[in-house]
């Protein structure tokens, strides 16, 4: 599989995410062969069809990925560039010790203003989601280390392989919250996510009140879709932090 970049650092981000999920020794990723400023060639992953034990099975892994860890929040994997990019979008990978001060400065804000510059968010409707950046705090659950996480999560990027297993591509890596991952495949949907999270939580169980936190989560890449694609996203943003406002 060859691939062209997106962006400046775009390449080099994804090769060095794939090597560190690599290295977790938890999940499936497409070996890389090479890359240099513009171009990536990894192996490519024959799909096939979803099925229930595949999912219990990658949830198990997933968790394995997230336990593996990273040095801080916002950090990048290792050799990895801090202004790397989640799809289109540009990401920085700046290191925070704290979760929800971290998730706000770097995650929520930096595209709610994207988002308002270019009239996706109506400047009163920030307020609201600014709020919730105020109360990330209280709203964001137990503190928990820094995840080893993908970091794009969506549907598009598990793929089903033709071998039985689940390979995931395309990642955005980078020291975060476990639940974001988690979040993301709810988001954008995926086949058997109910055995999916079976098998997480069998190995490694969630705090209490996670399910309730799906939407703080969300907030990132709800937002990161606001800036590239519209309104539609926007008012699902807007939607889900009126709904952690009001609990």
């Amino acid at each position: 599989m060859v691939k062209h970049g997106d962006g400046p650092g775009a390449i080099r981000a994804e090769a060095t995410g794939l090597r560190w999920l690599a290295d977790a020794g938890a999940v499936r990723v497409p070996a890389v062969h090479g890359h240099d400023g513009q171009w990536l060639v990894t192996d490519r992953v024959p799909t096939g069809r979803p099925n229930a034990g595949s999912a219990a099975r990658f949830g198990r892994e997933l968790a394995a990925l997230h336990a593996a860890g990273a040095p801080a929040f916002g950090a990048a994997p290792p050799g990895g560039p801090e202004d790397a990019y989640i799809g289109l979008a540009p990401m920085r990978n700046v290191p925070g010790a704290d979760w929800p001060h971290w998730y706000a400065e770097h995650r929520v804000l930096p595209y709610l203003r994207g988002a308002v510059d270019n009239g996706t968010v109506r400047r009163p409707e920030a307020a609201v989601i600014e709020r919730v950046c105020a109360h990330l705090p209280e709203l964001a659950g137990p503190a928990e280390p820094p995840a080893r996480l993908h970091g794009d999560l969506w549907h598009g990027n598990v793929l089903w392989g033709a071998d039985g297993e689940i390979w995931l591509i395309d990642p955005a890596a980078h020291g975060g919250h476990r639940e974001t991952d988690l979040a993301m495949l709810r988001l954008f949907g995926c086949p058997h996510l109910d055995r999916v999270l079976d098998g997480y939580q069998e190995v490694a169980p969630l705090a209490d009140g996670w399910a309730d936190r799906v939407g703080l989560h969300q907030l990132f890449p709800l937002l990161v879709h606001a800036v590239l694609f519209g309104r539609g996203y926007a008012e699902q943003a807007l939607a889900v932090a009126r709904a952690a406002l009001t609990g």
